[in-house]
């Protein structure tokens, strides 16, 4: 299996998350790698690791994700890999849920998100964000 870390989705890729059932609850794993130093887009200096710009993001998108009805359900640092081979292991893991795609959709167009994102990007050498419908037991 063959695998890239990315910022930002392809055109395909957003397009996909925009097709079927927009109303239906979603789960999204997040799977992030973290830059050794922080890159804000604008040039800005920083001395923040990525992880520290991350965490930014962290605090803030809490509240991004509160104002369209989502919530963080789980976060934690990655120690090793329990089954399969990878190359490179993530660094952290979150799970994030949303009442909706159309929920998902608004906050991450909204320009207070918009703002918190770019510790986003500065800290991630790239991540996976996997799409679940989430199975009740």
């Amino acid at each position: 299996m063959k695998y890239k870390n990315s910022v930002h989705p392809t055109k395909e890729q957003m397009e996909g998350f925009l097709e079927g059932d927009n109303e239906k609850p979603i789960v999204m794993i997040n799977l992030l790698k973290f830059k050794e130093k922080a890159e804000y887009e604008d040039g800005r200096d920083t001395d923040l690791t990525g992880e520290q710009a991350y965490a930014i993001y962290s605090e803030e998108v809490i509240e991004h994700l509160k104002k369209v009805g989502g919530k963080v359900s789980f976060g934690g640092s990655i120690n090793r890999l329990m089954l399969g081979e990878v190359e490179e292991l993530w660094d952290k893991t979150f799970i994030a849920k949303y009442p909706s795609k159309k929920a998902m959709l608004k906050m991450i167009t909204d320009p207070d998100y918009l703002e918190s994102n770019k510790h986003r990007v500065a800290g991630l050498a790239g991540q996976l964000n996997i799409e679940v419908e989430e199975y009740k037991f």
